[in-house]
């Protein structure tokens, strides 16, 4: 059976890992093509090297292409305030998008919590690649308590690894991440911090997750992380606890007070995360942005398997 037609908006780093990805490991997915802005950029040549059509016209240089007519799913890689045109042109075009950026025009998907309840959206949103390591693990306290009043989380990345997208889209980050920390991870209120780490050599990402929950046993939460983060590493190998989880318990005659909430009895559960990325274009250390790629092409494949009849 053919493989289903994928398109790559944007050549930077996060595009052209994204088509390395595809190109070398996925057996239901084709790059049809890649668009840039920039024709010398490194991303269009490796395209073009590997026969992949491209074009350096952006979003509307696409319809030049011979291939236009055959993509059915179309990533894009960067940024918000561009996200809005690209997806005004493919949803006109019948094409169903994969967002990397923090647009957050379509639903928030997290590929382990809840992937196969939009596959049939027209536009997904991966979130951010914070997003992406932390809701998991929300998610994973949330499942086995009776309710989560709190969460937050601190993504700490090197700067080498955030590129002149990320950087413009900081605020962005922040505010996406804590909706999909709610929306997706299921608190009642969430919180997002981003730290760009200029340290040599390189660390690779950390995240810390502080959860606030009511209900839940430590036996539980360990149990439920340890399962989450096992479904994750089926598709991002360097994804793995930092640490044992840590708990606080916070009863009446001692509560959490909570900013914008208030105080709180419960049990706080801190959550400490290293996300190594796979080398396959970027560096080991930008787990920050393999995340996101990783999680772009298990939702794609996802798509193309259950709504375009591609069998692995």
């Amino acid at each position: 059976m053919s493989k289903t037609k994928a398109m790559i908006i944007g050549s930077g780093n996060i595009g052209t890992d994204l088509m390395i990805k595809i190109r070398d490991t996925s057996d239901v997915l084709d790059i049809a093509a890649v668009v840039g802005i920039d024709p010398d950029s490194q991303g269009l040549a490796m395209a073009r090297d590997s026969g992949i059509a491209t074009t350096h016209e952006g979003i509307d240089g696409t319809q030049k292409l011979d291939v236009w007519n055959d993509v059915q799913i179309v990533f894009d890689a960067t940024s918000a305030a561009a996200h809005a045109y690209h997806d005004e042109v493919c949803r006109a075009a019948g094409k169903q998008m994969i967002d990397l950026t923090p647009a957050a025009i379509g639903p928030y998907c997290v590929p382990v919590v809840n992937m196969s309840e939009h596959l049939d959206e027209p536009n997904v949103n991966l979130v951010t690649c914070g997003g992406q390591a932390t809701i998991p693990m929300v998610h994973a306290v949330r499942r086995v308590s009776e309710s989560l009043p709190f969460a937050e989380i601190v993504a700490s990345v090197s700067s080498r690894s955030a590129g002149p997208g990320t950087r413009a889209n900081i605020d962005e980050f922040t505010q996406t991440t804590a909706r999909g920390i709610e929306i997706v991870g299921g608190a009642e209120h969430g919180k997002a911090i981003i730290i760009l780490n200029p340290a040599e050599p390189p660390m690779i990402m950390r995240d810390t997750v502080y959860t606030l929950s009511i209900g839940a046993s430590e036996e539980d939460i360990v149990a439920s992380v340890n399962e989450i983060i096992a479904e994750v590493q089926r598709y991002v190998p360097g994804y793995r606890l930092k640490q044992d989880v840590q708990f606080e318990l916070f009863g009446i005659d001692r509560e959490l007070n909570i900013p914008g909430y208030g105080p709180t009895a419960g049990l706080k559960t801190s959550i400490f995360l290293e996300v190594e990325g796979a080398g396959h274009f970027l560096p080991k250390y930008s787990g920050n942005l393999d995340i996101m790629t990783s999680a772009a092409l298990g939702t794609g494949e996802r798509i193309a398997e259950l709504k375009h009849g591609v069998a692995a």
